[in-house]
């Protein structure tokens, strides 16, 4: 296999837990890296400190990271990884459009489906910028197991070359991407896992135990799979990292922010007081009733997903999710 040449400059736009971690890992694969950051706080306490103090405390950050609240500069690089919620890409990416050199490819390392649309995020940047060098980063990885070096592997998805010299640009001993062309699937994959995420974690908060778990999560990548195929995924791609990798990883771990907002939704507290200001950013809230819309668009059956999204609106009481699962009408796996 030939090594294509690493993109020397990277930027990494969005200063949160995520994109610290990216930064910190371009650095380790010996790029120039430069990081962008909305929070003058940020901003500072990188270049001042060394130290993400409000995203990622406790973290020593490498010497040679600079941070910018200036997205004209951010953007003077040969490749831009966007690390800015699902949400809001489709604004950002307007903004994006008039400063970026033609050609210069964006890798989407956010995972989501835009609420009001249902679009994956590389529809989403593909409507805002249809002529953009258009990759998506994605797998089982936790922002601050990244940041402290730990062993992490990924996949970078992106048409022609791009996705091997994103590869190569990024990798380091710690941080293993592999490349893939296949952008519907690893869009997918890193979107639909929260949801399950969260219905694990009421499993979990319920107190139905490993059974019940199991069987729900083989289940859900079951529902993943048939979705996948719809929209014409490979099922190699949601059988690998950014599919069945990053669905176990977020719905079996405490530190996922999804099964812990499922735990205790499980335990009785409400969706609107896990969502209130103060508490972690739980993105299958917002994704469940987006993947549930797409699904009926594309002619799929999500049995789970729709009790979830019917259980995060407060149409379903908790009680009833499991009594609506177990009761469906017998079938073969």
């Amino acid at each position: 296999m030939t090594m294509l040449p690493p993109y020397s400059r990277i930027s990494v736009l969005g200063g949160g837990a995520w994109g610290t971690a990216l930064a910190i890992a371009a650095v380790a694969a010996g790029r120039d890296t430069l990081l962008w950051a909305r929070e003058d706080d940020v901003v500072s306490g990188i270049n001042a400190n060394g130290e993400n103090a409000r995203f990622l405390p406790g973290v020593a950050l490498p010497k040679s990271l600079r941070a910018t609240g200036a997205l004209a500069d951010a953007v003077r690089a040969d490749a831009l990884l966007l690390v800015v919620p699902a949400q809001v890409l489709a604004e950002f990416a307007r903004a994006l459009a008039p400063l970026i050199v033609p050609g210069t490819p964006l890798v989407i390392c956010a995972k989501g489906i835009e609420k009001n649309t249902g679009r994956l995020v590389n529809e989403v940047l593909k409507d805002a910028m249809p002529d953009a060098s258009l990759a998506i980063l994605s797998g089982p990885s936790f922002a601050r197991d990244v940041a402290k070096g730990l062993p992490t592997a990924v996949t970078i998805a992106a048409a022609g070359d791009v996705s091997a010299r994103l590869q190569t640009s990024l990798n380091s001993p710690a941080f293993r991407p592999y490349a893939s062309d296949d952008i519907t699937g690893v869009a997918l994959g890193g979107a639909a896992k929260n949801v399950y995420a969260i219905a694990c974690g009421v499993v979990d908060g319920m107190g139905l135990g490993e059974n019940a778990r199991a069987a729900l999560l083989a289940r859900s990548f079951a529902e993943l799979a048939r979705l996948g195929e719809a929209l014409g995924a490979k099922r190699e791609t949601l059988m690998g990292l950014s599919g069945l990798g990053d669905l176990v990883l977020t719905a079996t771990s405490k530190s996922s922010r999804n099964f812990s907002f499922g735990v205790e939704l499980g335990q009785g507290k409400s969706a609107a007081e896990l969502s209130a200001p103060g508490h972690p950013l739980a993105e299958g809230v917002a994704t469940a009733p987006a993947l549930v819309k797409r699904a009926r668009a594309e002619g799929v059956e999500l049995p789970i997903a729709e009790a979830m999204a019917d259980l995060l609106s407060g149409a379903l009481p908790l009680g009833e999710a499991l009594m609506r699962l177990m009761s469906r009408r017998l079938k073969s796996e």
